[in-house]
């Protein structure tokens, strides 16, 4: 694959063989810059760590009531986002606030939400795409808080019930996975 190297040449390198321009690393498959130093050595990097969104980021159709709300509101998406993600520490209004805060004054919404963004990633173990967490929600934050929204609801997380309405969705499992009467050999007395 790549140039054959004599003695002199690996041992000017620390071992290394020195890879020609143009030709393929061996390890990545991926063909060295014109421009890179004669002695570099790519790094064999994984960009796409973690697993695929459920939706896509502009599948805001799939939950068109989300998209009308985010659209005319965000800052209600992203206070219900926020509430399930920090698990009731923050409520919905609080998180509201805040957004509806910093989208006139400071123009600086995309900050919370590129961090609430990144820690829902770093959750489910996401992988950061199509863009970095920030390009999201500097270029399209609608797009972005209608699929945080989509993918905790498939994640059965519905941002429009609030962390004590999951609780008590999950609570409402379990007792109705209990048996109704006692068991056979139990009785009660006064």
């Amino acid at each position: 694959m790549g140039r054959v190297t004599t003695p002199s040449e690996e041992d000017s390198n620390n071992g290394l063989p020195v890879q020609q321009p143009g030709t393929p690393n061996q390890r990545t498959r991926v063909p060295v810059s014109q421009f890179a130093p004669p002695n570099y050595q790519q790094a064999n990097v994984n960009l796409s760590v973690g697993r695929p969104w459920s939706t896509g980021l502009f599948d805001c159709q799939a939950d068109q009531a989300n998209a009308v709300l985010t659209t005319i509101v965000p800052c209600v998406t992203f206070g219900q986002i926020a509430e399930v993600m920090d698990e009731g520490e923050m409520t919905c209004p609080l998180g509201t606030f805040m957004y509806l805060l910093m989208m006139p004054a400071l123009c600086s919404h995309w900050v919370m939400g590129s961090k609430y963004r990144e820690k829902m990633r770093r959750k489910f173990n996401l992988v950061e795409a199509p863009y970095s967490d920030c390009a999201s929600h500097v270029l399209c934050p609608c797009c972005s808080l209608c699929q945080e929204y989509r993918e905790l609801k498939i994640r059965n997380l519905d941002p429009s019930l609030g962390w004590n309405g999951i609780l008590a969705q999950g609570q409402g499992q379990y007792e109705r996975e209990a048996p109704s009467f006692a068991p056979t050999n139990q009785y009660m007395s006064k």
